[in-house]
């Protein structure tokens, strides 16, 4: 699809991924499409600092998206969208991440082919990469980790019924975006299905920004350790014996800065 902008008469929109949280993890071509956007519909978990690169007189239109607490339901966003690019609009619908990893960007892309509007997808960086790397945790590493899984810690439905067994595999890390709030049965599942108690596991909470904490601790520690330390979403679990390795690849934050560091 051409990058130039849309006529006056017909709208586009960008589905941009803003990435996991640091502003200067976001590509040009999101920063760009932001400056020249007519509408920005954005969500709870979008970089801090990104409206900053909009233009002043440029619509913000806010979507909510939190854990449990949609405050523009999927259907009527999607319909929102529809609307403002038939409006002849330019509109960024802004994520946070990646907007193809857990962040229901084809859903959205459905109602626009579907109404026959024109789009473009940019990718961000989603939060399992930009959060393990702040947080010194290598997703792949040859002495640990030969694949790497990405799994939702909360369904469509509000369960975690998810495919267990392949998820407790040995020699592979996985990251589950949105599950501190099932964080115990998603060990106990874990556990029951291969993995040992003492399977490292961690969690890292506001990740790649000032406010990043990394907690790290065994499939059988992790929860009561995490509820001690009162840890809340946004967060991410990563589980696998690369987790080990963080206490020496450790690099964020950077000596002499003020972010948090458990």
């Amino acid at each position: 699809m051409s990058h130039s902008p849309p006529s006056a008469s017909r709208g586009t929109v960008y589905i941009v991924g803003s990435g996991p949280g640091d502003l200067d993890l976001l590509t040009l071509r999101a920063a760009r499409l932001i400056g020249e956007a007519d509408a920005i519909v954005y969500d709870h978990l979008i970089a801090d600092g990104v409206l900053e690169l909009a233009r002043p007189d440029a619509e913000r239109i806010y979507a909510g998206k939190e854990s449990s607490n949609h405050s523009v339901p999927q259907a009527e966003l999607n319909r929102m969208l529809v609307r403002l690019a038939r409006s002849g609009k330019a509109v960024v619908r802004l994520k946070g991440g990646d907007p193809f990893v857990f962040g229901r960007g084809g859903e959205e892309i459905e109602a626009l082919v579907a109404s026959g509007i024109p789009f473009e997808v940019v990718p961000g960086v989603t939060a399992a990469a930009g959060c393990a790397a702040y947080a010194g945790i290598p997703l792949t590493h040859r002495d640990h980790a030969q694949a790497v899984a990405f799994a939702t810690g909360h369904l469509k439905d509000g369960t975690i019924n998810l495919d267990w067994p392949s998820l407790a595999r040995p020699r592979q890390t996985v990251v589950f975006y949105m599950g501190v709030g099932g964080l115990s049965e998603i060990c106990r599942q874990l556990m029951a299905h291969g993995l040992p108690a003492e399977h490292p596991a961690a969690v890292v909470q506001n990740g790649t920004t000032r406010r990043q904490r990394v907690l790290t601790a065994n499939l059988a520690t992790l929860p009561a350790k995490v509820a001690a330390a009162g840890i809340r979403s946004p967060a991410l679990i990563i589980v696998g014996t690369v987790v080990r390795l963080q206490s020496t690849l450790a690099w964020f934050p950077r000596p002499g800065s003020d972010e948090v560091k458990d």
